[in-house]
């Protein structure tokens, strides 16, 4: 697994505070952010410093803790929720945060603790219900497609989308790894191909818009990504461009999987059109990384997310097993089988 550290807890419940590794600045730089008030911590969700749905959960909960230290626990909560509209783990967490019955800083960070521990145990579950597809789909020397980030620098373990990865890699299982770079802030080329790396894992980096014909020539011979959050029919958001993955994998007959914690599925909502997609800045896409590709003042349209829906799903790997078919029937039998 790569040895990079995205989030920890530093010290003592009355006097620490959350670490995060700014993934802003990767793979150029490796740098730690020290997060000591809640606004520092809203800061990082925003800016995307730490990012990918079950870490922003993680660093959400933490959050909770260092509001609680400055007698502030309900402005943390309440602020922290207003950082990213999309990714559902976010309010998961935080709800649970809410419900913890003492709302002192040692009860807190026990439970903050409890989140992050219980989803490197559910990272490493999917990628054992996931390394049967892996195996099974690349046995004539096909490669995993993946699209954005949703690896061990987007999770409290080994990732979600990236954990069959590992495991198979664990065990010796010889496989390759396509990345999209993944426009507009390239989490794929950044982030995937940097964590990939740095673990081994045989992985070559693409731009988005050469999938179809690395579709067309062969070499995919399934496709999985993450998911920011899932409706209870199974419709999947996630980082956008992965909708126009899983239409380019239908039409080439190659199989589309999700790959994702049970903190991921809101069941309150019956399909993906009540999904919010965030919208992001203008910069992001006239200005990326600090040089002006684009006209001044021209016009820009940035959703951050797209929804894939249900029927181009070959199956949804969760920590509980497989959803498969991907119908709502089949979500909530196994969402809420525990």
């Amino acid at each position: 697994m790569s040895n990079l550290n995205p989030i920890a807890w530093i010290g003592d419940a009355a006097t620490g505070h959350l670490r995060l590794l700014d993934q802003t600045q990767l793979p150029a730089r490796e740098t730690y952010l020290d997060c000591t008030d809640v606004q520092s911590v809203w800061d990082a969700i925003k800016r995307l410093s730490v990012r990918g749905a079950p870490e922003i959960g993680i660093a959400a909960a933490y959050g909770c803790v260092i509001g609680a230290q400055h007698n502030q626990f309900d402005h943390a909560a309440d602020h922290l929720a207003t950082s990213r509209p999309t990714a559902v783990n976010l309010f998961w967490a935080i709800d649970r945060m809410r419900r913890v019955q003492r709302r002192e800083v040692h009860a807190l960070l026990v439970e903050a603790k409890a989140i992050h521990d219980e989803d490197r145990r559910m990272c490493r579950s999917i990628g054992d219900y996931g390394l049967p597809l892996l195996r099974q789909h690349t046995t004539n020397g096909q490669a995993v497609l993946t699209h954005c980030n949703a690896g061990a620098l987007a999770t409290g373990g080994i990732g979600t989308a990236t954990a069959p990865m590992y495991v198979a890699h664990e065990q010796g299982l010889p496989f390759r790894v396509f990345a999209d770079e993944t426009r507009p802030l390239l989490q794929g080329a950044r982030l995937t191909a940097c964590e990939l790396q740095r673990a081994g894992i045989d992985v070559t980096l693409i731009c988005d818009n050469m999938a179809a014909q690395v579709m067309r020539e062969g070499k995919v011979g399934m496709v999985i990504v993450g998911a920011d959050r899932i409706a209870a029919n199974g419709d999947a958001a996630n980082k956008i461009g992965t909708y126009g993955v899983a239409v380019l994998a239908r039409h080439h007959h190659i199989p589309f999987y999700v790959a994702a914690p049970s903190s991921t599925f809101d069941l309150s909502i019956p399909d993906g059109s009540h999904i919010p997609i965030e919208q992001r800045g203008s910069e992001e896409i006239t200005e990326g990384f600090g040089r002006r590709t684009a006209p001044d003042h021209v016009q820009t349209y940035s959703p951050a997310f797209d929804v894939t829906p249900a029927s181009l799903i070959a199956a949804i790997i969760t920590e509980r097993g497989l959803i498969e078919p991907v119908t709502m029937q089949r979500v909530r039998q196994v969402i809420d089988s525990r």
